[in-house]
């Protein structure tokens, strides 16, 4: 009894045992820059300096992640994370803009910058590798357990799935804890030595994507990962290990235990890294399909096959990748307008057709497919409030008065509703002349705008047919004013609907990406 007793506070005994990492740690091994490469020029300047000030303060400290995986391959890193032994309070108090997020994981947000320009380089403290069997285990998940969970540093699932990991560790176990062995380097700018404890170097070199220790295991711990191996293979053009693909499909039914939020998030990381259609392929591919993501499963399985709305999206798709590879701007609301936006049409047309008007139709409509296919997400009425506003200009292009044109090229997200209005006459949905003549109008000057518009109500005003002419008077007496020659002319008391329209300046199109759905500022 006293030996337990004393076991269990030197930490020994049956929990110390199964707290041990059930997957091999690894080696340290360090790789030179006349070995690995790394071209300095693509490092963040301000990722340098966290690492820099951490180091400086007596912190281990690096570049980690995706971001070493990128600057193995010659690209620069869209984000830049780093990792360190410091606490997220010890950071937080290295930077006077640093802000302590998170529950799951508490990770310290470092900000430089204001407004559009800001950046956030995000810094974590190196975990311990716990097994399973050593965390905490509710019954439920973050929100149905969230009072059990609150208290504790490392909790599980009854599926094994992690619900808060924030026991700190060596850098040697950080390494351990993280998915796939080309994401589990390290980076110190200051030396220009890479960490590699999994042989990621050899993978990256390879083209191989792999899982550290055993995969079905790490699917439980994060089923999510089953998404990231599909998005990595498809942005990297990686081939997946064999061992790492072969549970994938059986996994996938723990998918359903992700909270929406974060499902959703990764979904928009699949189809917004500038390879959507090699993603979707890669789900394909995998089995993943269907029944992962309720936005894919409208457009990958309609009810209906439509080639005009596949060739919709499609189109929608690719200038997304377009932008992406040309560093320009994207959002998410634009992409999933573009995605559902045949489910609008569809519901929208039965309502009208059962009775409903126009504009309540479409409001119905809109609710119907967004709680359908989106469901309750973080973000999601900013997201639905700028959804809703590309899908309703669409009727309203139909409208060109003098009013509604003013007030709808005013609109800030009337770029994001012309470019969706450009996609649909490319598929032949609305006339392309509609499209054009919108263009003009919005770059067009004043003159120009009121030509346009001119030129709109001269072809659609009711033209009136012209009066048959007098017959000639019966008798030869009748007075010579009364003569065929003498009688008002019936077509020139009309006015002139039939005159040639006002000439206007012939403009060259600026055909821009559909799928910008980016403001005017953003251009």
């Amino acid at each position: 009894m006293i030996k337990k007793f004393i076991d269990r506070l030197l930490g020994k005994g049956p929990k110390a045992d199964a707290a041990r990492p059930a997957i091999p740690l690894g080696v340290r091994v360090e790789v030179p820059v006349e070995t690995h490469g790394i071209d300095p020029k693509l490092l963040d300047d301000n990722a340098v300096r966290v690492v820099k000030t951490l180091k400086d303060a007596g912190h281990e400290a690096y570049i980690v992640g995706g971001a070493v995986r990128d600057l193995l391959v010659g690209l620069r890193p869209k984000d830049f994370d780093v990792a360190t032994d410091a606490t997220p309070e010890q950071v937080k108090a290295l930077f006077r803009r640093a802000f302590i997020i998170g529950r799951r994981f508490r990770l310290v947000h470092v900000v430089f910058g204001r407004g559009r320009e800001h950046e956030v380089i995000e810094v974590s403290t190196f975990r311990a590798y716990l097994d399973a069997a050593a965390a905490d285990q509710v019954v439920g998940n973050e929100k149905t357990a969230k009072r059990e969970i609150a208290e504790k540093t490392h909790v599980v699932d009854a599926a094994g799935r992690v619900l808060r990991d924030n026991v700190w560790g060596p850098q040697i176990e950080d390494a351990a804890r993280r998915d796939f062995t080309i994401n589990a380097m390290y980076y110190d700018p200051t030396t220009q030595t890479v960490v590699d404890y999994h042989g990621g170097l050899a993978d990256v070199r390879a083209k191989r994507l792999r899982m550290i220790g055993d995969p079905e295991t790490r699917y439980r711990e994060d089923p999510v990962r089953i998404v990231r191996v599909v998005r990595f293979a498809a942005k990297l053009g990686f081939e997946i290990d064999p061992a790492t693909r072969k549970p994938i499909r059986a996994m996938a039914a723990l998918l359903a235990n992700v909270p929406q939020s974060r499902l959703f998030d990764e979904m928009i990381k699949l189809l917004q890294t500038g390879h959507s259609q090699a993603s979707i392929a890669e789900l394909k591919k995998q089995g993943l399909e269907r029944g992962v993501f309720p936005v894919l499963d409208a457009v990958l399985h309609p009810q209906t096959p439509d080639p005009a709305r596949e060739r919709f999206v499609r189109l929608a798709l690719e200038d997304t990748d377009r932008r992406v590879a040309d560093g320009r701007s994207v959002v998410p609301s634009f992409m999933l307008a573009c995605m559902l936006w045949h489910e609008v049409l569809g519901r929208w047309t039965a309502l009208r057709d059962a009775g409903e008007a126009p504009f309540p139709a479409l409001q119905q409509a809109i609710d119907a497919v967004f709680d359908a296919r989106i469901g309750d997400i973080s973000g999601r009425g900013k997201l639905a409030a700028d959804m809703r506003e590309v899908w309703q200009m669409q009727p309203r292009f139909e409208r060109r008065t003098a009013s509604t044109a003013h007030s709808l090229v005013a609109q800030p997200r009337f770029r994001a509703g012309y470019d969706f209005l450009r996609l649909r006459a490319d598929v032949g949905e609305v006339d392309p002349e509609l499209a054009d003549w919108w263009e003009d109008f919005h770059l067009g000057d004043d003159d120009e705008r009121e030509a346009l518009l001119q030129d709109v109500k001269a072809k659609t005003a009711p033209v009136r047919r012209r009066a048959p002419a007098a017959a000639p008077p019966a008798s030869p007496s009748a007075s010579p004013s009364a003569s065929p020659s003498a009688l008002p002319d019936a077509q020139a008391t009309e006015p002139a609907f039939d005159a040639e329209a006002p000439a206007r300046k012939k403009r060259r199109r600026r055909r821009r990406p559909a799928a910008a759905g980016a403001t005017p500022a953003a251009e």
